[in-house]
């Protein structure tokens, strides 16, 4: 559904959610905004993962449809997460927004958020979105090879990203290990494949001189000017670039690995409300934003990323989601994001 357009039309809407229109009762201990005293004061504090430049305009728009203002902390998701951590109950957050599943699960799992009204968890396609309505899926984003269509054919380009530890790549091939999405890849190499291939894998790329960079949008800049010839990124960066460049300018082209691979999962951004938010009618109203049409179509318009509420096209290009799915990875399993940085500084990636 569309955004409200006024404020009061988001309190009446948030007072819907909570089912009091139609006189609906649900459990108020459970559940986001079941309590009819749900308030506004037009305000609320965002805690956000995801980039400046990619979800300002987003914001700036909600303030301007509803206006409820909106308080922002920008940085990385991995340190979000620690921070509302050991914050707790007393982190000024009311909504954090994530670069990836692992991260909300990981603050889910410290029993941080309050459960999402089902108006909101269900407005996205199933498996996308928590288990338990901790949190919310927003958008889509397939782990992908970039690679540099000077040095390589597409038939060059490896189909498995475990095959990048061979001695052809070694000193070729560019990864972001402080990024929530290389650690929700790796965390899921550790839940597809297990935890000593996953160790193996990463020592194997130490090993065979891997290139870092501090994030994707580094590591397509580094394929597209030759300095290597592969590179583990989220699919929207290069469409970003194509879309600033042409097709013309593109030297660094995609490849999708193998259906199935660790290394082509389809992760999500997502949206989690802190338990002390949980009647909080602004919180509620920027969280039923994301997920509705003015909301999800921004992100197809503006990021490139798959929309996750139904009715909604993909840009276009992209493979369908269905086709890139693992049927084996539950999102919810990637909530040990701590056991997985942990690895990273073992094998000395971070």
């Amino acid at each position: 559904m569309a955004i409200a357009r006024t404020l009061a039309a988001v309190c009446t809407s948030v007072l819907v959610l909570a089912g009091c229109a139609q006189g609906e009762t649900s459990d108020p201990s459970a559940t986001a905004g079941s309590d009819a005293s749900a308030s506004s004061d037009g305000t609320l504090t965002l805690y956000s993962g995801r980039e400046e430049d990619l979800v300002q305009p987003l914001i700036d728009q909600f303030t301007a449809d509803t206006g409820i203002e909106v308080e922002v902390r920008y940085a990385g998701t991995t340190e979000l997460a620690a921070l509302l951590q050991e914050e707790g109950a007393a982190s000024p957050a009311d909504v954090f927004l994530s670069q990836d599943a692992g991260a909300l699960g990981a603050v889910a799992k410290a029993d941080l958020f309050a459960t999402l009204p089902e108006s909101i968890t269900t407005a996205v396609d199933p498996g996308f979105t928590s288990t338990d309505g901790s949190w919310v899926g927003v958008t889509g984003r397939a782990r992908v090879l970039t690679y540099d269509s000077e040095a390589l054919d597409a038939a060059d380009v490896p189909a498995s990203v475990l095959d990048l530890t061979d001695p052809e790549w070694n000193g070729k091939v560019g990864i972001a290990p402080t990024n929530a999405s290389f650690q929700s890849f790796v965390t899921a190499l550790r839940v597809l494949e297990g935890e000593d291939v996953a160790r193996e894998w990463l020592e194997g790329m130490v090993e065979n001189d891997v290139q870092l960079y501090p994030k994707n949008t580094a590591i397509l800049e580094a394929v597209q000017a030759g300095e290597i010839e592969l590179g583990l990124i989220n699919h929207y960066y290069w469409y970003r670039a194509l879309a600033e460049l042409g097709e013309d300018g593109m030297r660094a082209q995609l490849s999708f690995p193998a259906a199935g691979d660790a290394g082509s999962i389809v992760n999500v951004t997502g949206a989690g409300l802190l338990d002390g938010a949980a009647d909080d009618a602004d919180a509620l109203a920027f969280l039923e934003y994301l997920v509705s049409e003015d909301g999800q179509q921004y992100f197809v318009d503006a990021t490139y990323e798959y929309p996750l509420a139904p009715g909604i096209d993909a840009p276009e290009g992209l493979p369908a989601l269905a086709d890139l799915t693992n049927s084996e990875l539950d999102l919810s399993d990637l909530d040990t994001l701590g056991d997985t940085t942990a690895l990273l500084t073992e094998v000395g990636l971070l």
